[in-house]
């Protein structure tokens, strides 16, 4: 955070970088506002961390849980964190203390590595949000025969399995890959590849496979068999509907591993 004494200004909070056009706040909110960013930039909050509890928060600081409320809606509203209603406050902010981080194109080429670094939980689930909807819509319309014959495949694999974590999300990507196949849009196929490859990167790697146990192994089977139910009838808004409950399911797998 500091360097020959000063504090760099790339690492100031963002209300400090720019005192222009920003919500008029108590001086004590704002002071539990910069020592959570002074947690979040040092690293004691990780990118993707869910914050303690506005009343851990209050009882740490000495603060009513209104103040602290406001702290975090004065942190929301530079995108430092998100708030999500009965899941709490996560950090979605990535703040480098060291080397700016790798440029997401390279030469005309995509850096996915550098995106899995750079995005948070909470984009991925925006991207999932928006894509996956329209590739059940989309690959109902279009899919051939052949097309749910080996979605079918993939599905039979991911049915057979009870424990294994890895072998279970590595065929779960397979399956949503292949039904993104199913919607004939190069332009999907495209991004959703994208969004797949980012996915298969080490740490979102970890980060699922912690979240599969068995419990919940079985609550996608049962989604996946779902929507393959809805796909095989050709019924378009039950595909797009068992969709959004798998998205769900996976922001969920989300706020575990942030717990």
């Amino acid at each position: 955070m500091k360097k020959n004494g000063t504090i760099e200004a790339a690492q100031l909070p963002p209300w400090e970088r720019d005192a222009n056009d920003h919500p008029v706040v108590k001086q004590s909110v704002k002071a539990i506002a910069a020592e959570l960013y002074e947690r979040i930039a040092t690293g004691r909050y990780s990118f993707g961390t869910r914050l303690p509890a506005e009343r851990e928060l209050a009882e740490e600081f000495g603060q009513s849980r209104t103040a602290v409320r406001h702290a975090l809606d004065f942190l929301e509203s530079f995108k430092v964190v998100a708030r999500r209603t009965g899941s709490g406050a996560f950090v979605c902010v990535r703040i480098s203390l060291t080397a700016p981080a790798a440029p997401l194109e390279d030469a005309g080429t995509i850096n996915v590595t550098a995106i899995a670094e750079a995005i948070s939980p909470f984009e991925m689930n925006v991207a999932q949000s928006i894509i996956e909807p329209e590739i059940a819509r989309l690959a109902t319309i279009s899919m051939s025969i052949r097309d749910l014959a080996a979605l079918r495949g993939v599905l039979d694999e991911l049915d057979g399995i009870v424990t294994d974590a890895a072998r279970f999300a590595d065929l779960e990507k397979q399956f949503m890959m292949t039904l993104c196949q199913g919607t004939r849009n190069t332009a999907i196929i495209a991004m959703y590849r994208v969004l797949n490859e980012v996915r298969r990167q080490p740490n979102w790697c970890a980060d699922k496979r912690r979240a599969l146990t068995p419990d919940r192994i079985r609550q996608t089977q049962h989604a996946l068999r779902s929507l393959y139910a809805a796909l095989e009838r050709r019924n378009v808004d039950s595909a797009v509907e068992f969709m959004r409950h798998y998205i769900a399911s996976s922001q969920e797998d989300m706020i575990y591993v942030a717990q």
